[in-house]
């Protein structure tokens, strides 16, 4: 009997979710997905919905407990609280039950060592930023590979050697791109649901100043109380490609979910980033203007300062974007995954060293 292979999906955002959704749909008889909020939100797969184990009470959440005296192995154990305690015995018991031949963490340190404490091996997915705490660095040593979800030119350079050499590096993690017809005098402003609200008093004001310019925005953004006539509020939607490939440049920041979007394609980007843990947005941004795929601003510009972005990013070479991207990365990475899940070295030769390849 072919044993099933274990996705843990983090709840902060929204773009955890869809990386996993893309992968396991690709072999949906393999995949369970295991997290909280998914109940009706996966897309048709085999999902177990954990309990919830945020604080209470908490609006911005950076992952981390006030403890003091949390060992240096986890970033999150609180104590005393309930929805940790199930989300736990959920976990193990499932594992208990099913007997997955491995579970990929998108992302928890925690998850990732229950899990190997439960005899699992997994792997764990590296996202951008300086992700070199003895926490993370002891998840990675104990998984069995690491899947970076954007392309090796884009990883932060001083990464340890040996945690490159452990990485598949698999970019395109997201839905292929639309064949909308571009719209090159539209902006869109994206705004991801994994920070704060977008400024909708911002963008109806750089509305307003470029009245040539069709604006759009969507995700969550604050009221507008004076819409202008340009500006189009198009609010959430799980599914962007259309709008994205569409438009004539696109505006966000530099989360993983919305940079491969773009670059599936191809479109030009000015890239706002928003600070997170571990500055994974800002290193992200910074490899994109290192490698000329985007234009990068430390805040949101001012209305007098549009045009010359809007220019430059329309100027930025096709083929720097090209390299960045993967139109076949949910196959690539759901064969390296069952590649790995059922003990199969040659699947992996190409992409690891011999030396990080399981015999």
């Amino acid at each position: 009997m072919t044993r099933p292979i274990g996705y843990y999906v983090h709840h902060h955002g929204d773009g955890h979710r869809q990386r996993a959704i893309q992968i396991a749909s690709q072999a949906p008889d393999r995949f369970v997905l295991l997290g909280t909020g998914l109940e009706g939100r996966a897309a048709g797969l085999d999902a177990i919905d954990l309990p919830d184990d945020r604080p209470e009470g908490v609006k911005t959440f950076d992952g981390h407990d006030a403890s003091g005296f949390r060992p240096e192995a986890l970033h999150y154990a609180p104590i005393d609280h309930e929805g940790v305690r199930r989300r736990v015995a959920r976990v193990t018991d499932w594992i208990a039950t099913a007997r997955p031949a491995l579970m990929v963490v998108d992302v928890s340190v925690e998850i990732a060592m229950l899990a190997r404490l439960a005899a699992t091996p997994t792997v764990c997915v590296r996202l951008n930023g300086r992700r070199d705490d003895p926490a993370h660095l002891d998840a990675f040593r104990g998984a069995r590979a690491l899947l970076c979800p954007f392309a090796e030119a884009l990883d932060v350079p001083d990464t340890p050697a040996w945690v490159r050499r452990r990485t598949l590096y698999v970019p395109g993690l997201t839905a292929r791109p639309s064949m909308a017809r571009v719209q090159s005098d539209v902006v869109l402003v994206v705004v991801g649901k994994g920070g704060v609200s977008g400024d909708g008093v911002a963008v109806a004001e750089a509305a307003r100043a470029h009245p040539h310019i069709r604006w759009k925005i969507a995700g969550p953004v604050s009221e507008i109380t004076d819409l202008p006539a340009n500006l189009t509020v198009l609010g959430w939607h799980e599914d962007m490609s259309d709008e994205i490939a569409a438009a004539g440049v696109v505006v966000g920041g530099a989360g993983n979910g919305l940079v491969n979007a773009v670059l599936a394609a191809g479109r030009p980007f000015i890239c706002l980033p928003e600070p997170r843990p571990y500055d994974e947005q800002r290193t992200t941004a910074a490899r994109l203007e290192a490698v000329g795929a985007a234009v990068v601003h430390p805040n949101w510009p001012t209305p007098a300062q549009w045009p010359a972005l809007l220019d430059r990013a329309r100027h930025l070479p096709q083929a720097n974007r090209a390299g960045l991207f993967d139109p076949d990365g949910p196959q690539t990475a759901a064969r390296l995954l069952i590649g790995l899940a059922d003990d199969q070295p040659l699947a992996l030769s190409r992409y690891l060293p011999a030396e990080e390849v399981p015999t």
